[in-house]
């Protein structure tokens, strides 16, 4: 087992398959599950991690699912990463179909792709990934304070906080408002003015900003 200073921290949304906690753990990570807005894994601030099994990713091509969802997790993190789970091509749509999804997925959304066998296979390339994010590049760390070197960057990483707010978005709401200020005073309407931002986030930003805290409440 890894030491506990080379022990990668990944994110797991909570609908995935349980079986990825006693794998992942097995390898050395420190496993953590969340309701996630976007993705199933997180990696570290800039990498999320799709998993689909082969059916679901043909049924995802069939009804255009699968183009959405890297849409809106190349609008919030720098490096999306698709991970095709399982052996077997259940035959839903064409080969040319599958390869056109193929190169669409590199080439029109810039994400990484990765096929592997199982579970087991997922997580070791998983484990692979949050480890080299996490410690082959000391710059990047979704689970300590960042450097920052500007008033910017700092408030770049304060609005990156809030839910479905990825670096890009959170560029392009201060841009519009300007500061975290007039951020956290704009309405849900003035929100949906910044372009991409959507009334889902909108009313998910205003209702972190206004809900009153609870320290009991339950994660």
């Amino acid at each position: 087992m890894a030491q506990e200073t080379d022990s990668p921290h990944i994110v797991i949304d909570k609908r995935e398959d349980s079986s990825f906690e006693k794998a992942l753990s097995s390898l050395g990570a420190k496993v953590e599950w969340k309701q996630l807005e976007l993705g199933d894994f997180l990696c570290s601030d800039k990498t999320v991690i799709e998993r689909k099994t082969r059916a679901d990713f043909e049924r995802s091509i069939i009804d255009r699912r699968l183009f959405n969802q890297l849409k809106s997790l190349k609008e919030n993190y720098q490096n999306v990463i698709l991970i095709v789970e399982g052996e077997e091509t259940y035959g839903s749509v064409s080969r040319n179909a599958l390869l056109g999804a193929y190169t669409s997925v590199v080439t029109d959304f810039g994400a990484g792709m990765f096929f592997t066998r199982n579970i087991q296979s997922t997580a070791e390339l998983l484990f692979a990934i949050a480890k080299h994010e996490q410690f082959g590049n000391k710059e990047i760390s979704m689970f300590a304070k960042r450097k920052t070197f500007t008033v910017a960057q700092t408030q770049e990483s304060v609005i990156e906080m809030l839910p479905m707010v990825g670096p890009k978005m959170a560029k392009k709401l201060l841009n519009h408002f300007g500061s975290i200020e007039a951020i956290a005073r704009a309405t849900e309407k003035e929100l949906l003015e910044v372009e991409g931002l959507g009334e889902k986030k909108a009313k998910v930003i205003r209702k972190i900003i206004e809900g009153e805290y609870s320290q009991n409440e339950q994660q």
